[in-house]
């Protein structure tokens, strides 16, 4: 069955989505909600994010992908957006899944859609279960990921010196500096360095799944604490590496079949 493309309005405008019904007729096995990642890599990831929506549609869950304020075809310039109006969207999100689908709610987040997955769960009035594609761990690290690359330009250019201070001080100054072609809100900037991966409240099921291209290649320690911090909050964690390229930041559209078949294998363990 074909996605059904629609606008859901929101105050201040409207998110695009892309729904996935359930292939067969009657009970959903999940109700999945996808949360991209952080800016460019959104882009990077659509393909993927694309293939295992559809996959999830023919095993039964109903998918629905929102594009969040500022973001892909959504109202909103990303210069604009701030972390509580991603947050709303994704409360907007759920709700509107809600209404089509009753099945156990799973939200599938990518890199820094992890951190907003969690952070919407605890405002979520109902047990949320997780599916993490290569999570970032730490909101601040990836924040200081990302003003590099602002960094890494300005060395080309011969000017590093006092780059990443200088940028420091618009965001404290509430000013919007330009980073890789994005211009970032300070609000946006202030939730995501806020963020953390820890475990909300109440447990659920947790597919955690990372990708390398090496053989021998097992879960980095920063990830490996935070399972265990999960783990005793009491979710039952299913973590592993798969093979296949980090996709959300090589230079060409790249698919990483293995964490395809990770994810509906995890999935269905759990259904």
């Amino acid at each position: 069955m074909a996605p059904e493309a629609f606008f859901l309005p929101v105050a201040g405008g409207q998110r695009f989505c892309l729904y996935h019904p359930p292939a067969a007729a009657g009970q959903a096995r999940g109700a999945m909600l996808y949360l991209h990642p952080f800016a460019e890599e959104m882009n990077k990831s659509r393909r993927m994010a694309a293939l295992l929506a559809r996959r999830l549609a023919t095993q039964g869950h109903a998918v629905l992908q929102v594009d969040l304020h500022g973001c892909g075809d959504s109202a909103g310039d990303f210069g604009d957006a701030t972390w509580a109006s991603w947050l709303h969207d994704v409360r907007a999100a759920r709700d509107w899944l809600r209404q089509r689908c009753d099945a156990p709610l799973w939200l599938w987040g990518l890199r820094a859609g992890g951190l907003l997955a969690v952070d919407a769960a605890r405002s979520i009035e109902e047990p949320a279960n997780f599916l993490f594609w290569q999570p970032a761990v730490s909101g601040q690290q990836h924040l200081q990921q990302f003003l590099r690359l602002k960094v890494a330009g300005e060395m080309l250019g011969g000017e590093s010196k006092g780059a990443m201070a200088a940028i420091r001080r618009q965001l404290d100054e509430s000013q919007s500096p330009e980073i890789a072609g994005y211009r970032l809100n300070p609000e946006l900037a202030r939730g995501l360095e806020a963020a953390e991966l820890t475990p909300p409240a109440q447990p659920g099921h947790v597919v955690w799944l990372e990708l390398s291209t090496r053989d021998d290649a097992t879960l980095p320690p920063a990830s490996v604490k935070r399972i265990e911090q999960w783990q005793a909050a009491g979710h039952d964690v299913a973590a592993q590496i798969v093979q296949g390229p980090a996709f959300w930041q090589t230079t060409d559209i790249e698919e990483a079949p293995a964490l395809i078949d990770a994810s509906i294998a995890a999935l269905a363990a759990r259904a």
